[in-house]
């Protein structure tokens, strides 16, 4: 676990632009459970974090069609809410950071590590408005 005071900048980041931190498997139960479109990052301390997924993630905000409602757990600090949400994320193997979207809580996109990781902010945000189009 890492230590909040190392933490609280990074989900202050996606915060301020909106999103809820989630830290146990009741609440993002109850996340997933509600109409329309729920986009949760999980959130990491890794560069690829800082330096692309938060950022994309806030960045994609910005355009005309944006999910209902946005929601983030943080990996390595809300092992519980993190273990509920990989588990709505299945079949795609756990990942941090991560980012998907879900439609009536049935996943309908997703961004793993690999998909995230060394790619700009601005690619990130362009493929999320790309699911918010089709999705939101």
């Amino acid at each position: 676990m890492y230590p909040l005071e190392i933490v609280k900048p990074m989900q202050q980041e996606l915060e301020s632009a909106g999103f809820t931190s989630l830290h146990t498997a009741q609440e993002v139960e109850t996340a997933l459970q509600k109409e329309g479109t729920t986009l949760v990052v999980v959130n990491s301390v890794c560069g690829c974090a800082a330096g692309t997924a938060r950022p994309g993630a806030v960045v994609s905000l910005q355009f005309d069609k944006t999910p209902t409602n946005l929601v983030t757990v943080f990996a390595g600090v809300d092992k519980e809410a993190v273990e509920k949400a990989r588990e709505f994320m299945i079949p795609f193997p756990p990942s941090s950071p991560a980012i998907a979207l879900f439609k009536d809580g049935v996943l309908v996109h997703m961004l793993e590590r690999h998909h995230i990781e060394g790619r700009p902010a601005e690619v990130i945000a362009s493929n999320l408005a790309g699911a918010y189009e089709e999705f939101c």
